[in-house]
C-alpha cells in the first residue's frame, strides 16, 4: 500500500468513492478519445460537403454564363458551337479534377502498400 492510499483512507475516502472516481475518469477518457473526435469529423464532413456543393453550383453558374455569352457571338447555323465549347470545357475541368484526386495521397498510400507486400 502506498502512502497516498493511506492518506485517502485516513481522510475517510472509501473504496466505493474511489471506484466512483475511477469510473468517472474512465468515462471522461472514453468520451475524449471517441465521442469528441467523431463530432469533429462530423463537422469537418458537413463543412466539406457544403463547400463542395457550393463550388459545384458556382461552376455550373459560370458555365451557363459562358454559354449565354457565346450564344450572343454565334447565330444561325453556328448556334451549336457554344454548346460544344462549354461541354468540352466542362469535361476538361471534370477530367482534371478526377486526375488530381486519383494522383493524390490515396494513390501514394496504395503504391506504398504494394511495395511493402
Amino acid at each position: 500500500m502506498k502512502f497516498g492510499d493511506i492518506k485517502n483512507v485516513l481522510r475517510g475516502q472509501t473504496l466505493a468513492e474511489e471506484a466512483e472516481e475511477i469510473k468517472d475518469v474512465a468515462l471522461r477518457y472514453v468520451r475524449e478519445e471517441t465521442v469528441d473526435p467523431i463530432k469533429a469529423l462530423g463537422r469537418y464532413t458537413a463543412f466539406g460537403c457544403t463547400g463542395s456543393f457550393l463550388v459545384g453550383l458556382g461552376g455550373l453558374l459560370v458555365a451557363v454564363g459562358l454559354l449565354r455569352l457565346l450564344q450572343e457571338l454565334f447565330h444561325g447555323t453556328t448556334s451549336w458551337i457554344p454548346y460544344l465549347i462549354v461541354t468540352i470545357g466542362g469535361a476538361a475541368i471534370v477530367g482534371l479534377t478526377v486526375r488530381k484526386i486519383a494522383s493524390g495521397p490515396s494513390r501514394r498510400r496504395i503504391s506504398g502498400q504494394k511495395e511493402r507486400s
